[in-house]
C-alpha cells in the first residue's frame, strides 16, 4: 500500500471507528485499508483506534482516537472537498453525512461551475463540501 506524502489525518475524540464506518457506508467507493486498535492490556484505551488508514474515492486518509483525555474539536477551516459524480450520489452523501451534524451552507446552484453545492459538518465534526459539477 502506497500512502501519499501528504495525507489528511483526522483525530477523533473516541469515535474514530464509528466515523470511519459512516464514511464506508456513505461513499460507494470506500474501503478501510488498515485499522489497529489498542488491546485489552492498554487499560482505558482498549478498543480505541490507535491508527487507521482508509480510502474515500481516490483519497487516502488516516485517523486515530484522541487518547489524551482532552477533547479537541475539528475546525471548519479544514474541510474535505468532494466532487460527486451525479445527483443521486449528491443526495446520498448529503443525507448520510448531515445526519446528526449540521448544514453550514444549504444545497444551492452556483453557476456556471456547479449544478449543486453544499457544505455540511457531520456528527463527528468533519466538514464536507459536496460539489456536483455543471457538466453532470
Amino acid at each position: 500500500m502506497s500512502i501519499p506524502k501528504v495525507t489528511t489525518f483526522l483525530m477523533f475524540n473516541g469515535n474514530a471507528e464509528e466515523a470511519i464506518n459512516l464514511y464506508m457506508d456513505a461513499f460507494e467507493d470506500a474501503e478501510i485499508l488498515s485499522m489497529v486498535k489498542y488491546d485489552e492490556e492498554s487499560g482505558e484505551m482498549a478498543g480505541a483506534v490507535q491508527h487507521a488508514i482508509f480510502r474515500i474515492k481516490d483519497q487516502v486518509l488516516m485517523a486515530i482516537d484522541n487518547i489524551n483525555g482532552v477533547d479537541i474539536e475539528i475546525t471548519p477551516a479544514m474541510s474535505l472537498y468532494v466532487t460527486v459524480d451525479n445527483a443521486m450520489e449528491m443526495e446520498r452523501l448529503f443525507s448520510k453525512l448531515k445526519s446528526g451534524g449540521a448544514i453550514l451552507m444549504p444545497k444551492t446552484e452556483m453557476p456556471p461551475t456547479f449544478k449543486e453545492f453544499t457544505w455540511i459538518v457531520d456528527r463527528f465534526g468533519v466538514n464536507f463540501q459536496l460539489a456536483l459539477p455543471e457538466e453532470n
